[in-house]
């Protein structure tokens, strides 16, 4: 019973280990709110590498790369 509690330990932390991270997400877009999240290169936030664009219609634009460095923009309709 022991080794299985501890096997289990084991494994739940070897998961958390190897499952490599994803990139940090941009807050949700409220409603009847246009936004506007940049994705930079990294942490300077000098290169800009992505854009996504929500509009108050509810379309959806993408451009470039998502990362986990990010500006968000919110302004309502």
């Amino acid at each position: 019973m022991i080794r299985r509690a501890l096997l289990a330990a084991v494994l739940a932390v070897t998961a958390f280990a190897v499952i490599p991270g994803a990139p940090a997400q941009a807050r949700v877009c409220r409603i009847d709110h246009t936004c506007y999240t940049t994705y930079f290169s990294d942490a300077t936030h000098t290169t800009v590498v992505g854009g996504k664009l929500e509009t108050c219609d509810g379309s959806v634009s993408t451009w470039g790369v998502r990362t986990g460095y990010i500006e968000f923009e919110e302004s309502p309709c």
